[in-house]
């Protein structure tokens, strides 16, 4: 509960120095950018040494690509009896299936898990959820975005998407600590990874909450209840039932893919959203109210895979 609070007086101090006016408007751009270029692979150099490698790792990850296949088929089914437009249908299949893994997860872990325990976090965000942004969201974005007038759908070029993936600063520092995981890292190099990683929740969570937003257009608490009600409750029970019958939930590597497949809408996936025009507001409202209600959400699960466990 310590350290559910701290995140929450960081979420805060974001939310503060927001309304203050006295940070620019790029602040949160500026933050995450420290969080992918230093911070993030500070964490990855930090604990890949520790990761043993064994059959279960592919579980936190092949659940995320499980889990986005069955979203955006959910999303689909609902678009249809609902009868959503174009844009709401296409903000809903980005912001549903594409969990805050990362930016909201890391903490999340380590406040409930221990800081040991991110690596699977590390795992499933970057071999699921980074993956499914590069290339996913971007086949929706050129079936759904709005075209302006005389303007063509551009097909994502394979190109493109492989380039995002390979020059991503966690993904390059991810392979490089797989690659010399059994080597002694030079003290110096230690300690500065450590002392990058320890920096890694506050800014993220203070990041977070400088980019709240909360409007909603009139019509669009329908396809927000459904699509919070989709990522915050159904996709991990869904996970929960599945991994419980068939690997059991006692391990913390089980329970974190639990964990994070119950994770609130990516706030890069909203932004993405949004640039393309994807229903904007809605977007921005599913990220908002998806990351308060987590902090409601995540400790009622991690409550109950003690219990089952």
């Amino acid at each position: 509960m310590t350290n559910l609070i701290v995140l929450a007086i960081y979420l805060l101090i974001g939310v503060v120095i927001k309304r203050a006016g006295k940070f620019p408007d790029n602040t949160a751009q500026v933050l995450n950018l420290y969080v992918i270029y230093a911070a993030l692979p500070g964490v990855i150099f930090t604990k890949i040494p520790d990761l043993h490698f064994s059959s279960d790792l592919i579980i936190p990850i092949i659940t995320p690509w499980l889990l986005l296949a069955m979203s955006a088929v959910m999303v689909l089914l609902l678009s249809r009896w609902f009868n959503w437009s174009r844009e709401v249908t296409g903000a809903l299949l980005i912001c549903v299936p594409l969990g805050n893994t990362s930016f909201f997860g890391f903490p999340m872990i380590e406040a409930f898990y221990g800081s040991d325990a991110i690596v699977y976090g590390l795992l499933y965000d970057q071999f699921g959820s980074f993956f499914g942004l590069a290339i996913y969201s971007t086949i929706i974005i050129a079936l759904y975005r709005p075209l302006a007038a005389g303007e063509s759908a551009e097909r994502p070029r394979i190109v493109d998407i492989i380039k995002k993936i390979v020059l991503f600063p966690p993904f390059i520092a991810l392979i490089i600590a797989l690659l010399i995981k059994d080597m002694a890292y030079p003290e110096v190099f230690s300690v500065l990874t450590e002392s990058l990683a320890v920096t890694l929740v506050p800014v993220i969570m203070v990041a977070v909450g400088f980019q709240l937003k909360f409007r909603l257009p009139k019509g669009s608490k329908t396809p927000l209840t459904v699509g919070l009600l989709l990522k915050l409750l159904v996709m991990p029970a869904v996970t929960l039932l599945v991994l419980a019958s068939t690997t059991g939930i006692e391990s913390t590597l089980v329970q974190v893919t639990i964990f994070e497949a119950a994770m609130p809408p990516m706030i890069t996936a909203g932004a993405v959203a949004i640039m393309a025009g994807l229903a904007p507001i809605l977007s921005a409202a599913t990220v908002g109210y998806g990351i308060l209600l987590a902090f409601i959400t995540l400790p009622l699960l991690h409550q109950l895979l003690q219990w089952l466990a």
